[in-house]
């Protein structure tokens, strides 16, 4: 087991440093100053800027001197703001954008299994095309496009949430459900074709043979058996949602990480680009691990075959 963890502890770090690296080089490729030589700068507080946040440094220079920073946990400050680093802007933003997006997820796994689950119970029968109908919205219609439907109709013309902003528990609900349609859809899809599969399995026909209940044998052993593809792709989900939405937080205000994000590109504020792309890969890979980890939970045999290596 030490081993398995060291092994994905190493590949963690080769991927967060491909990843450092390969952003790092898309952004000081794209042409265009972040100090640009306008209004009241003189040529002196320009170079003092550029020597200031190493801009002036060969590029190499450069990238050594950020891999050192990361190393520290260290982003370094923001060029568009005089008070804050890119570490406040973390701090700041990643709360938000993780109550968000726990919440959503809680709201696609719980409403994914359950359709997902009734799709395959009544196939080709009336709640199957209705859970697939839900599930083909979700995956259709834009995030951006869902969230402006539910301001207008839940919000301004039936006032049962607030609109915007980021304040009380009725501000969360309308992004959470914006966000949370298009893991829902995914999750109930994967969740019907899998559990299909597995009903047919002659383990499972084995069991209701032997008269165990319905209930029994959909829950202990179909329900656990067909969750394995699910999980595959919970992680990705996950830190896709957890780590913020740059459309949901934007259209409602929020100020979480993914607005962050969209502010560093606007502005080109390398340090805060960077350190938002750092972030996010270093949950996703930690989230990556736990489903890893949780494999072994589900299907024993995986624990197995990792120990006889």
């Amino acid at each position: 087991m030490i081993r398995y963890i060291l092994h994905r502890f190493m590949w963690a770090i080769i991927t967060l440093w491909a990843t450092i690296t390969i952003t790092f080089i898309i952004m000081h490729s794209i042409p265009g100053d972040p100090f640009a030589k306008e209004g009241t700068m003189t040529e002196s507080m320009y170079e003092n800027l550029q020597r200031y946040y190493n801009l002036d440094k060969p590029k190499i220079v450069q990238y050594v001197i950020y891999l050192k920073q990361v190393a520290l946990l260290d982003f370094g400050p923001s060029i568009k703001s005089k008070t804050l680093t890119v570490n406040d802007y973390i701090e700041k933003g990643f709360p938000v954008s993780f109550h968000l997006g726990a919440q959503a997820m809680i709201i696609a796994i719980f409403f994914g299994l359950i359709l997902g689950v009734i799709a395959s119970l009544y196939r080709n029968r009336w709640p199957d095309y209705t859970s697939m109908i839900i599930a083909i919205i979700g995956i259709s219609v834009p995030s951006f496009v869902l969230a402006t439907l539910l301001i207008n109709f839940l919000a301004v013309k039936w006032s049962f949430f607030p609109v915007a902003t980021w304040k009380s528990w009725s501000h969360t609900v309308l992004p959470s459900i914006a966000l949370a349609m298009m893991p829902l859809a995914y999750i109930a899809r994967l969740m019907r074709t899998s559990m299909i599969e597995v009903l047919n399995q002659d383990y499972i026909l084995t069991a209701k043979a032997k008269g165990l209940r319905k209930n029994a044998v959909i829950i202990k052993h179909a329900i656990r058996n067909a969750l394995m593809p699910v999980v595959t792709v919970l992680g990705i989900l996950t830190a896709n949602v957890v780590t913020g939405s740059f459309v949901i937080e934007h259209i409602f205000g929020i100020p979480g990480i993914g607005e962050m994000f969209v502010k560093g590109i606007m502005n080109r504020d390398y340090p805060v680009i960077l350190g938002s792309t750092v972030f996010y890969s270093a949950i996703l890979i930690f989230l990556i691990f736990i489903v890893d980890v949780v494999y072994t939970w589900i299907d024993p045999r995986i624990k197995v075959t990792g120990a006889s290596k």
